[in-house]
């Protein structure tokens, strides 16, 4: 995916916040949202804004090392995550982190990797063709050290143990992509509900 406008690229992160913080996804200044505009560069949210209430003027550019364009500019404290996505993958043009509820608690939960088999939701995710198959959503460890969270990520996506465009970082939250930012959304709103269900279900209110 590649962008020529990056007004409308603004723009629709600017609704894909308020959408998103309306399922109460990125409450506070949680969470961040970018998308690729070309082989070297994308749009990230800034740092510390609050993600249902985004202008134009709350996103930036920066290269795919994580440098912004305008120096005086301070992008998210997660762009490493989405920068290193964009290297491991040049198919990928949009990356969301969520930062619900149930993907908090549930990365608590879960050492390793939270497992779904039996979905039908499953088949939301690229790849994944029958909610008879197990899929595995990878978790980390929370790193205040961005780049070496980056580094474990990287050597887990190189190793196979990421088989599903998302993951999930142990008290922190969701990271899905996708080859455009449709795909994305379908993605992060899938594992989404995925999570939600596995709650439900483990505190007995589902139904």
């Amino acid at each position: 995916m590649r962008i020529d406008d990056l007004a409308t690229a603004a723009d629709a992160l600017c609704d894909l916040g308020r959408r998103f913080g309306e399922r109460g996804w990125c409450l506070a200044t949680g969470g961040n949202f970018s998308l690729r505009l070309d082989d070297s560069r994308c749009l990230i949210t800034r740092s510390g804004r609050d993600k249902s209430r985004l202008s134009r003027d709350d996103l930036m550019t920066c290269d795919l090392d994580g440098r912004p364009d305008d120096p005086s500019s301070r992008p998210s404290a997660e762009t490493p995550l989405h920068t290193l996505i964009y290297r491991l993958d040049p198919a990928v043009g949009a990356v969301l982190h969520t930062h619900s509820v149930f993907s908090t608690l549930l990365s608590r939960g879960e050492r390793a990797a939270v497992s779904f088999r039996g979905y039908e939701m499953q088949k939301a995710l690229d790849g994944v063709r029958s909610h008879d198959e197990t899929v595995r959503l990878a978790v980390f460890d929370n790193d205040q050290d961005m780049p070496a969270l980056a580094g474990t990520i990287a050597e887990a996506w190189r190793d196979g143990r990421i088989g599903v465009p998302a993951f999930l970082v142990a008290g922190h939250g969701l990271y899905a992509w996708g080859r455009d930012l449709d795909a994305a959304i379908r993605h992060a709103e899938g594992v989404e509900f995925l999570l939600e269900c596995r709650w439900r279900e483990a505190a007995g209110t589902a139904g």
